[in-house]
């Protein structure tokens, strides 16, 4: 039996399978971007059902920031990043897909069901680094204080991974996650992606069913100045559009759009525009 389009995204935590979904397909190709070898595993029937009633644009989307931040990773750890927090981490599985120094400390932070599910789905396997998870309410601003205190002690130069994340946070809890990053002192970068407010609304409008349980909240007008006026300064930052096209994942009518003009990083208005940014403590 079929179920209800609004009953296949239960919650937030359940987009995780949905993402794990694109993953195994990239997986899967002859030219494949990354190769996640445990994808299949975490997506499940769910994941695909999610991923079937979804707009057909979010697989290279997804794919292509799952690409750019594994991009990012690699640069972070070339400067000398010896500790990477990754919040809200869902089923993310580079600590055991990507080439890491043993030495690295990486940290996964979610809702304790998760969590127990993953640690679950992964008996058995061997990460690359040193790897920690952590099952913690980041909504709650002392647990999040405590969690960034304990996670980053002895690193001298610490990385926040936020994937996926702050598209369902409330503005005021994205400013507050930031300025939790800022006070922590030995946060150095923070990663994240996030939409301009008219991809959000084609996306919450496509998929208003799917995402009824898991809606899309945060958009920021202004784009990189939201984070700017946090104090982060912008060290990088990539479109899923151009770089989509760029990697051959964007379907070919679309690519030829990528030469147009993009819109204003930092006054998006009504242009279309997604991103990966990366922030240094400023």
């Amino acid at each position: 039996m079929t179920r209800p389009m609004t009953e296949l995204v239960r919650n937030v935590s359940d987009t995780a399978r949905w993402v794990a979904t694109y993953r195994a397909r990239e997986s899967a190709r002859t030219d494949a971007l990354f190769t996640d070898p445990f994808a299949e595993r975490m997506a499940g029937d769910r994941g695909r059902s999610i991923a079937n009633a979804a707009s057909p644009h979010s697989e290279w989307a997804i794919i292509t920031r799952t690409k750019l931040i594994d991009d990012v990773v690699r640069d972070l750890l070339a400067e000398g990043t010896d500790a990477i927090l990754n919040l809200a981490a869902g089923f993310d599985t580079r600590p055991y897909r990507l080439d890491l120094p043993e030495s690295l400390r990486w940290v996964e932070a979610d809702l304790p069901a998760l969590v127990a599910e993953k640690e679950q789905l992964l008996a058995g396997e061997k990460p690359r680094c040193r790897l920690e998870r952590v099952a913690v309410d980041l909504s709650d601003p002392g647990a999040l204080t405590a969690f960034l205190d304990r996670y980053t002690e002895g690193a001298r130069r610490a990385a926040v991974i936020t994937e996926g994340l702050v598209i369902y946070l409330e503005p005021s809890s994205v400013a507050g996650l930031g300025r939790a990053l800022l006070a922590c002192s030995r946060v150095s970068s923070w990663v994240l992606d996030f939409n301009s407010p008219r991809i959000q609304t084609e996306i919450s409008r496509g998929m208003r069913d799917t995402l009824a349980n898991a809606p899309f909240k945060f958009a920021p007008p202004n784009g990189l100045a939201f984070f700017e006026a946090l104090g982060w300064k912008t060290r990088a930052t990539r479109s899923l559009f151009r770089e989509g096209a760029r990697l051959k994942r964007v379907p070919l009518l679309m690519r030829p759009f990528a030469l147009l003009p993009e819109p204003n990083p930092r006054d998006l208005k009504n242009g279309r525009w997604s991103a990966v940014a990366r922030f240094d403590r400023g």
